[in-house]
């Protein structure tokens, strides 16, 4: 399954935490499995949006709780489907806080727009972070070889909720050989690593154009992030 990161905030939107600090409340993610009990849908989106103003991962259990109470939830699925959010929105947020903190990257004018996240030398980009896909049903390696069928794959099965679209977009691919993917979100500073490495040596000649079968057409590129 293919989630959407459904950031509604974008630089310079305040983080009131730092980068470490975020990192600190991820990882305390770790310590329950990552599943989810439904598809990511607008309906339960809504249920969850609390995970916007909830940075810190005490206070998120607390709220998750008294949402459940409130609106007669199932307990344990809201409590993965809200903690699997925030964990995916604040990395999220701290991956564009790293890429807008460079010389070369401004951040979108409006900052409620779905489609950019920022730009880079002039070109409008939203940004994902994903885990490397199970449903490729390729390699690793092959993947590396092969970015385009890669980036093909993941406009085609992006989620049809709120983040479908066939914008320009750069894609931050998580692979750890534990096979644990997703715990990579939460290392910010080796994610700032592979993003500093990848804007200092940034060229739009470098950049993979897309066509759909719409003709619409898109710029992307996969930043890889491996441990």
């Amino acid at each position: 399954m293919v989630t959407g990161i459904d950031s509604i905030f974008h630089i310079p939107y305040v983080m009131p935490l730092t980068l470490e600090e975020i990192e600190i409340q991820l990882k305390n993610r770790w310590s329950y499995p990552y599943k989810w009990f439904r598809k990511q849908n607008d309906v339960w989106d809504k249920h969850t949006n609390f995970i916007y103003n909830t940075p810190l991962w005490e206070e998120l259990q607390l709220v998750i709780a008294k949402h459940a109470e409130l609106h007669k939830l199932p307990k344990e699925e809201i409590f993965y489907y809200a903690i699997n959010r925030w964990y995916n929105f604040w990395s999220a947020i701290a991956v564009e806080q790293v890429f807008c903190s460079s010389e070369y990257i401004f951040p979108a004018k409006n900052n409620k727009d779905r489609l950019i996240d920022f730009t880079i030398k002039g070109i409008p980009f939203d940004h994902k972070t994903s885990v490397f896909p199970r449903g490729f049903n390729k390699t690793y390696s092959f993947a590396k070889e092969n970015k385009e069928e890669l980036l093909y794959w993941f406009y085609k099965n992006q989620s049809n909720q709120q983040r479908q679209h066939f914008a320009n977009r750069l894609f931050l691919i998580v692979y750890s050989k534990s096979g644990e993917h997703w715990k990579l979100k939460a290392e910010i500073r080796l994610l700032k690593g592979a993003i500093t490495n990848y804007v200092s040596t940034f060229e739009t000649a470098n950049l993979i154009n897309l066509t759909f079968e719409t003709n619409q057409k898109a710029l992307a590129d996969i930043i890889w992030v491996e441990k």
